[in-house]
């Protein structure tokens, strides 16, 4: 087993962390904050969008399984990579589109990936992409936050939808 880890940012940390967790090669998904000038911050001090932290997951995988660029396709597609400092109605620099990378594979691939995505879409793609200089995780409550609260309504209206996305459009990558 070659275990890697990846750092993303695609808003809400809920929603990227149900999309990760499904995935085949996937071990291990944690919530947290990254990106920003406060040590050890709290959830609250984050959603006010002063302490330079993005929502984000680490992403714990095992690379014979399931590859970073396979991660890197998911990421974009259960996210917005072009709107700045949002996604739906999460408004605040807390939920832009990031990328920490770990090493410099890691860099060059998502940024040759970005770099295609937005040939094919022509441009827009505002996904920072920065190395990770830290990882504070997210406290107890937001851990699988999906998984025990599928009935919530953030859950059915913005989690729901990129699940139904996620397995329509990534089925060959999903746990069985």
């Amino acid at each position: 087993m070659q275990t890697e880890t990846a750092v993303f940012g695609g808003g809400c940390f809920w929603c990227t962390e149900a999309a990760f967790q499904r995935l085949k090669g996937v071990t291990r998904v944690v919530p947290g904050y990254a990106g920003g000038e406060v040590a050890d911050p709290s959830y609250e001090q984050v959603t006010t969008g002063r302490t330079g932290h993005a929502e984000v997951v680490q992403v714990e995988f095992d690379a014979d399984v399931i590859s970073y660029h396979d991660l890197l396709k998911v990421f974009f597609a259960v996210h917005d990579p072009t709107t700045p400092d949002r996604q739906g109605n999460d408004i605040g620099p807390q939920y832009r589109s990031i990328i920490f990378y770990a090493n410099e594979g890691q860099k060059k691939e998502a940024i040759e990936f970005i770099g295609e995505l937005n040939k094919e879409i022509g441009g827009g793609i505002v996904t920072e992409v920065k190395p990770l200089t830290e990882f504070y995780e997210a406290e107890e409550y937001h851990h699988n936050y999906f998984n025990r609260n599928p009935h919530a309504g953030y859950c059915q209206f913005i989690i729901s939808p990129k699940m139904t996305k996620l397995h329509k459009e990534f089925k060959h990558l999903l746990q069985k």
